[in-house]
C-alpha cells in the first residue's frame, strides 16, 4: 500500500472519531450540566524499510472534556441547585457512586431528593429525604438542606485533582477511580440550573469543517485508485 492511501486512511479515521465526538456535543447542546468533549490527535512515522520513506500518520490519541462553566438558568424551582466553581454532586448508582453537574432534582417515592436519572443525590455519604408533610425546601451557598423544620441533610460537594480523569457512564453523569475530595472553594444556587457548555455554533462549524475534509480527502483516495488503475491498465497493454 502506498504512502498517500496510508497518510489519508489515517486522517479519515480519525476525523470519523473527531464527528462523533461533535455530534454527541451537538445532541446535548440542551442538557443541563452537561459538559463537551474535544478530539486530541497525534502524529506518528512508521519507519519503512526503504529509504526516507517513513510514512507520517494521525493517530486519535483521545479526549478531553471543556471544564468551563456553562451559563445558569434562573427557574425558581427549589429543587433545582446550580454549583458555581468547580465542584460536582455525588449521586449512588447501581456501580457506586458518580458525579454530575446537572442540579435538576426531584423527590421519588420515597421522598429522597434524587437527580433526572432516578440516582439518589447523597449528603454524608447517604440520601437527603425531605418530610413528608414539609411545606418548603430551602439549600443554602454551602449545601445545606433544610425545611420550615430544620436541617434534613447537606449535599455532598466534591472536586478532583484532574477532572480529564472522569469518564462519562451515560445519564449525564461521571465515574472514575481517581479520589474525590470535599470542594471548598464552589458555592450551589437553589432555583436555578446550570446550562450546557457546548457551544452550538461552533460544534456546527466544527461538524461542515470535518466534513469537508473527509470528503476532500476521500476525492485523494479515488484519485489515487484511479492513477493506479490507468497505470496498471497501461503496463497491462504493453505486454
Amino acid at each position: 500500500m502506498e504512502n498517500t492511501i496510508f497518510i489519508a486512511l489515517s486522517r479519515q479515521t480519525g476525523l470519523e472519531q473527531k464527528m462523533n465526538v461533535v455530534a454527541n456535543n451537538i445532541a446535548n447542546v440542551n442538557t443541563p450540566g452537561y459538559r463537551a468533549q474535544n478530539m486530541v490527535f497525534n502524529e506518528y512515522l512508521v519507519k519503512s524499510d526503504e529509504k526516507n520513506k517513513d510514512i507520517k500518520q494521525v493517530l486519535d490519541y483521545g479526549s478531553y472534556m471543556n471544564t468551563s462553566q456553562g451559563s445558569v438558568s434562573q427557574t425558581g424551582n427549589p429543587l433545582d441547585v446550580a454549583i458555581e466553581g468547580d465542584a460536582y454532586f455525588v449521586v449512588q448508582t447501581e456501580q457506586g457512586p458518580a458525579y454530575t453537574r446537572d442540579g435538576r432534582f426531584t423527590l421519588n417515592i420515597n421522598n429522597e431528593l434524587v437527580n433526572s436519572a432516578g440516582f439518589p443525590v447523597t449528603g454524608g455519604g447517604g440520601p437527603i429525604a425531605i418530610p413528608q408533610n414539609a411545606r418548603e425546601i430551602r439549600i443554602d451557598e454551602s449545601g445545606v438542606v433544610s425545611t420550615e423544620q430544620g436541617t434534613v441533610g447537606q449535599l455532598d460537594l466534591v472536586t478532583f485533582a484532574n477532572q480529564q480523569e472522569l469518564e462519562a457512564l451515560g445519564n449525564n453523569v461521571y465515574t472514575t477511580g481517581a479520589a474525590a475530595t470535599p470542594a471548598t472553594d464552589s458555592r450551589v444556587i437553589q432555583g436555578a440550573y446550570e446550562k450546557s457548555n457546548v457551544q452550538g455554533v461552533l460544534e456546527m462549524t466544527r461538524m461542515i469543517e470535518t466534513s469537508r475534509t473527509y470528503t476532500s480527502i476521500a476525492r485523494v483516495l479515488q484519485n489515487d485508485h484511479e492513477r493506479q488503475r490507468s497505470m496498471i491498465q497501461k503496463l497491462s497493454g504493453s505486454n
